[in-house]
């Protein structure tokens, strides 16, 4: 992401002082403890022109449950600042797209790949297209669409937990349909997807690998596969600015 980002002329920016969203806590019933990640969010980023963030599903939390946390404070120089934050924070593909107006950010990837829909990206941030419109720009990329592309993986944080036989249910029509593309890649927005679905499919030993969608925008013509891997993208939270230091 940050490769990306710093080609197209951004200047990116790691808080040292960055921690969780508190979507963990919250979602599992612990609103109390997500209370001060949540502050920690709101002191690290308020002056960030913007906050770029490659997880769908952490932006939803942030975009969804702040504003709730914050009112159910009774706190309203709290409320204010999170109002005043929400428009700044962005999904990394929804920040190339609308916000840099960006859909060709010069990458090369010559690789059949199939894209997975993540339920948060689809269903909470209602990103639609976006992540597809910077696919197709990818020299050498051919994509193919992935049959069911919209249904749930089944990963869905402690829900593959507490409903395991479920969600490994879920994740085996998952891998059926990304295995019937013929496609060597699988990507998505998510790393807690695509974690999900790389250890399905390394279980039946699908020649598939799963790659975060930074990963293949960032990719030049010397890049390599091999070397690709769901890991090395990170999950952290940056701020991203262009001019001045925020």
């Amino acid at each position: 992401m940050v490769h990306v980002l710093e080609r197209l002329g951004q200047t990116v920016d790691f808080s040292r002082a960055q921690t969780c969203c508190g979507q963990m806590h919250y979602n599992s019933g612990y609103q109390s403890e997500a209370l001060p990640l949540m502050r920690k969010f709101i002191e690290t980023f308020r002056n960030a022109e913007a906050v770029c963030i490659p997880s769908g599903s952490c932006v939803a939390m942030i975009r969804e449950q702040y504003p709730r946390i914050a009112a159910e404070t009774g706190d309203r120089k709290l409320a204010a600042e999170v109002n005043a934050l929400l428009p700044r924070v962005y999904e990394f593909t929804e920040l190339l797209v609308n916000k840099l107006g960006i859909e060709d950010v010069g990458a090369f990837y010559p690789h059949r790949v199939t894209y997975h829909a993540s339920c948060h990206s689809l269903r909470g941030l209602h990103i639609g297209d976006i992540p597809l419109r910077l696919l197709r720009n990818v020299r050498g990329l051919e994509l193919v669409e992935l049959p069911e592309w919209d249904q749930c993986c089944g990963f869905g944080g402690t829900f593959a937990i507490k409903n395991a036989q479920t969600s490994a249910a879920m994740l085996a029509d998952k891998m059926k349909n990304i295995i019937s593309t013929g496609a060597q890649v699988c990507t998505a927005g998510d790393n807690s997807c695509l974690m999900h679905i790389f250890g399905g499919l390394h279980r039946e030993q699908a020649n598939v690998k799963t790659i975060h969608i930074a990963e293949i925008l960032a990719s030049t013509e010397n890049a390599s596969i091999e070397n690709a891997s769901t890991e090395e993208t990170s999950a952290q939270k940056v701020s991203t600015r262009k001019g001045s230091r925020a």
